[in-house]
Formats: structure tokens, sequence, C-alpha cells
């Protein structure tokens, strides 16, 4: 988030890369196909890795997905944090289901939560979901890409105050993932919300909406969001006014 000349804060503009850019930001995800084909046969020679390339590509452009973009920036250091903390979480929480299967009284009584994302990033949608199901405790059943929302089944949620806490945990390995791999303008969104939040100003964590919603209503809950939320609209932006030319004017 920045401020103009009269004090008031807006959304930075979305990155937009050329096509050689994008090409390049791919490179490393075809060389993780590339690998993972090598180490499937567990042989490397000419005709592995020329099969594997050609695999890559076709996975890559045949295949009806949505491109996956990376950031092109990586921190060493919040990277290693993130990866002790996970460890940290996974021997912790490892600890407490442990405990709570072997305990005589313990009644389980677990939830399904919906958790509002900050981002709009498949990668980081995708890494948090895996980060979060990895720690005993919490595993990810459904997601919704277009409202950027989780559905998580959490052990042993008694009351809101436990899913509060289980909300919170989950954005906070978002927020992590966002300053390991996420973009520049991403990680100033986060640094922004920190600040705000220690400051104690209110509206700095996102609340998860009820009912039937739209990206453009839950994307300004949080800073990261609101980034995302401006490249949505301008595209939509751009269609329209693509099909009104098309239309002679006419909308």
């Amino acid at each position: 988030m920045t401020t103009d000349a009269a004090g008031e804060r807006r959304t930075p503009e979305p990155e937009e890369f050329s096509r050689w850019e994008a090409v390049w930001r791919q490179l490393p995800l075809l060389l993780g196909l590339v690998a993972l084909w090598v180490f499937l046969w567990d042989h490397i020679d000419v005709l592995t890795v020329t099969t594997g390339i050609l695999l890559a590509i076709g996975v890559t452009r045949l295949l009806y997905l949505p491109p996956v973009l990376l950031s092109g920036r990586f921190n060493v250091w919040r990277a290693l944090l993130l990866g002790l903390r996970m460890m940290f979480d996974v021997v912790v929480a490892s600890i407490q289901v442990a405990t709570k299967a072997v305990w005589p009284t313990w009644q389980p009584m677990n939830a399904i939560i919906d958790v509002q994302l900050l981002t709009r990033s498949d990668l980081v949608t995708t890494l948090t979901a895996e980060a979060i199901s990895v720690v005993p405790g919490t595993v990810v059943v459904d997601i919704d890409r277009e409202r950027g929302l989780l559905y998580c089944h959490e052990l042993g949620a008694r009351d809101q105050a436990d899913i509060d806490r289980a909300r919170e945990r989950i954005l906070r390995t978002e927020e992590r993932i966002v300053l390991a791999i996420g973009t520049r303008a991403q990680a100033r969104a986060v640094h922004e919300a920190r600040r705000r939040r220690r400051a104690g100003e209110t509206g700095a964590t996102p609340t998860v909406p009820t009912g039937d919603v739209t990206p453009s209503q839950t994307a300004p809950r949080h800073p990261v969001a609101e980034h995302d939320a401006a490249s949505e609209t301008r595209d939509v932006d751009r269609d329209r006014g693509d099909a009104t030319d098309r239309n002679g004017g006419m909308p």
C-alpha cells in the first residue's frame, strides 16, 4: 500500500509480465518437472532427459491449467524461518494429537472452518494448503479458488475461540509463505498489515465473510488481497472495453 499527495491510501499497480518474462518465470517449474521425470526413471541419459523436456512442455502448454508464474523473488532468510516454523508446528501438533489419542477422558469434537485467504495467487494458495495439511490436526478438504477460500477440518475445535485461533494460524502461515516467495508488492503489504496490527489498528486481520460473495467483495479485507483484486478489476474492464469495440461502441 502507498499514499498519494492527499495522504490517502491507494492500491499499488499490479505487476505485469511480458511474454518472455512469463516464460522465464516458468522455467524453474519446467526444470522441476524434468527432474521429477528423471527421478521416476532412476536413470539419466539423453533419451530420459529429452522425453522429460518434451513432457514438461506438453504438460504446461497442452493441459488446461492456469499458468503458474513465479514472482521472481526468493527470500532465503524468510524461507528458512518458514521451514523452521513448520518443523516446530509439526512436532508440537504431533505431540498434541498423540496425547489426545491416548487420553481416556478426551471426547472428539471437530469442525469444518472456512478461511478467507489474503492472496489470490494459485501458487501461494497451493503451498499454503500443503503447509497446513502437513501439520497434524488440520487438513484442507476443499478450495474455493474464485473466492480465495480454504475449507479445513480442524481437530479439537470446541468453541469460537478455537476456530479463531485456527484461522489466525492459517493466515500467519500464508503470510510467511508470501514473505518468502511472494511478489515485492505482496511482501510490502504484509509488512504494512503487521505494523498496523502491532499498532492496534482494526481491520488488519481479515474476517471470514458469510453467504455468497464475489472476489471483489472479499478482496478489500487485506492489503495483499487489495493488490490482487486490482488486477482482477483491470482485466474485467479491459474485456468490457474489447467487447464494446467489437460491438461498434454499443455496450
